[in-house]
């Protein structure tokens, strides 16, 4: 068995990975943490290693499954829901829509904490971006969603004749068996998604995007963001949310309307008036607004 940093590094491309790797991660962070503070319903934990205290990201306690039979179940009943959204029911408890955000974010945090205790932070950063993305991915593939990594490529004149401005979409996805956007043009009946694990220093490229493909394609592009959470460590021992929520209505009033935010682990101000109008839990997406997104029957 490889060493669990170079199995976080290593790409996934299922949820039963996803599983198997945060089942392992979490034996070894009930290992070697040996601190844990709380603020405002988050644990903040630290180990020592080589002589060094290393702190983990904050993790909503109201989310996290630390339990490894209450995990495995949450696993199980999230498979099970993820079968009937293949099916393409409408109808979903409170309990599964719940267990998509919890059990989603455990795999997340579980993967984000590995890294802060194993790998020095700039060198994890980009490594935990990919692995959400892959998450997401491998969600939507459970769900019989098609999607793809799509990079559209813009020509514009410059002083050199013509170039090709590469536009990253993180995944497009598709009512259709597969997606029919390609390198030159959207189809507009399918869904562009930026998925990034926080919004800061983010959220306002989602908008700009939009407003980029709108033009270049010409007819209305639909775009949702999918974020794990906005809230970091403050020093070691306190947190921060990170969600410029004033910036992101002027966007939405001044800019341009997005088809949808969606979090796992969603910001407070989030939960209030007009915020929740455009922000929303990611289980609201799957198990809701999916089926009218995509024009799924």
């Amino acid at each position: 068995m490889m060493p669990l940093l170079e199995d976080l590094q290593t790409p996934k491309g299922n949820i039963q990975d996803f599983f198997n790797l945060a089942q392992r991660t979490m034996a070894h962070l009930a290992n070697v943490v040996n601190v844990s503070i709380e603020r405002k319903n988050y644990i903040i934990q630290a180990a020592e290693s080589a002589g060094q205290k290393k702190y983990t990201r904050p993790i909503n306690k109201s989310l996290y499954v630390t339990d490894k039979k209450q995990f495995q179940e949450a696993y199980d009943t999230f498979l099970n829901t993820t079968k009937k959204i293949s099916n393409r029911c409408r109808t979903y408890s409170l309990k599964e829509q719940n267990n998509i955000n919890s059990f989603l974010y455990t795999i997340q945090q579980t993967i984000g904490a590995g890294f802060d205790v194993l790998a020095d932070q700039n060198s994890a950063r980009k490594h935990v971006g990919n692995r959400f993305e892959e998450l997401i991915k491998s969600v939507f593939n459970e769900c019989s969603i098609s999607n793809n990594h799509i990079t559209l490529c813009i020509p514009y004149d410059s002083d050199d004749g013509k170039k090709e401005y590469k536009c990253e979409n993180d995944l497009v996805i598709s009512a259709q068996k597969r997606v029919l956007s390609t390198n030159d043009s959207l189809n507009e009946k399918e869904v562009v998604v930026s998925v990034k694990t926080s919004s800061k220093d983010r959220m306002g490229k989602i908008f700009i995007d939009k407003i980029l493909l709108n033009n270049f394609v010409k007819h209305p592009q639909k775009v949702i963001g999918i974020f794990n959470n906005d809230v970091q460590r403050k020093d070691s021992n306190n947190i921060s949310y990170t969600l410029v929520s004033g910036l992101f209505m002027v966007y939405t009033e001044f800019l341009t309307k997005l088809e949808g935010i969606y979090y796992l682990d969603l910001p407070p101000i989030a939960k209030t008036i007009p915020y929740n109008q455009h922000i929303k839990k990611f289980s609201q997406l799957l198990t809701n607004d999916i089926f009218y997104l995509l024009e799924l029957s």
